[in-house]
């Protein structure tokens, strides 16, 4: 996640402990460890249940590694299709084979081997557009599960407060303390409520943001493989895919 993100997350985190200090309240009052429980296990468990397991531990690798992701560069990328360009017209396309070995990006290492391999354009452009529309759809189904988890947290959220309330109800004898225990059985509602809208519902959004910038980034390396592989020139190459930088 960039530095956006993080700071989103962060200041997110500030209005809500800086709201409960100006309200006077105390830091301490916002934990509660069974509401926790309740409302991170039963959004979990929902789901799961409502997801096949291969999707649901996908969806949740895809969440975390978002804090380690960032979004595709077009510009860096435009300026390496440019230098194989001008690579494969001196020396031919063998001599991209080496520059292939060299990229951590999976998808543009198979498209350039798939261009030294001598492949026609068709074949080129189908292998990879497969990649691209797979890897997209089982994304999104990804981000879609965590979305829907955004869904049931304030439900938990409200089935915890539902449950600290009978407690406390059931405890009538002891009147001086239903203040601090009705408070305690709505920090599960706090909960539920905050964890949708400041984590899950803005992850899955973000998931989504980064699926069409990815998606973008490819599209452009499939086009700027193929101009390769037609033999257009370096300077050909970049006025077509300069739209992608816009």
């Amino acid at each position: 996640m960039d530095l956006s993100g993080l700071l989103g997350l962060l200041l997110a985190l500030l209005a809500v402990v800086g709201a409960v200090q100006l309200d006077g309240g105390e830091l301490g009052q916002l934990a509660n460890l069974p509401a926790a429980v309740i409302v991170v296990g039963g959004t979990l468990a929902a789901a799961a249940v409502q997801t096949p397991s291969a999707e649901f531990r996908y969806a949740i690798r895809l969440m975390l590694g978002l804090f380690r992701s960032s979004l595709p560069d077009c510009r860096s990328g435009l300026s390496q299709l440019v230098g194989w360009c001008e690579l494969a017209r001196r020396h031919g396309l063998l001599a991209l084979e080496q520059q292939a070995d060299q990229l951590d990006d999976d998808f543009t290492r198979v498209g350039l081997r798939l261009l030294v391999d001598g492949g026609t354009v068709d074949s080129l452009r189908a292998t990879l557009e497969i990649e691209m529309v797979t890897r997209e759809q089982r994304d999104l189904q990804g981000a879609r599960v965590i979305e829907s988890m955004g869904g049931y947290a304030p439900t938990l959220g409200i089935i915890g407060a539902v449950l600290g309330l009978i407690q406390v109800l059931g405890n009538l004898s002891a009147p001086e303390q239903l203040g601090s225990g009705i408070a305690t059985a709505f920090v599960a509602t706090v909960y539920g409520v905050g964890l949708a809208n400041l984590l899950l519902i803005p992850l899955a959004n973000r998931i989504k943001a980064y699926v069409q910038a990815r998606y973008q980034y490819q599209e452009m390396v499939l086009e700027g493989l193929m101009l390769i592989a037609d033999g257009h020139t370096p300077q050909a190459l970049q006025r077509r895919l300069m739209g992608y930088l816009q």
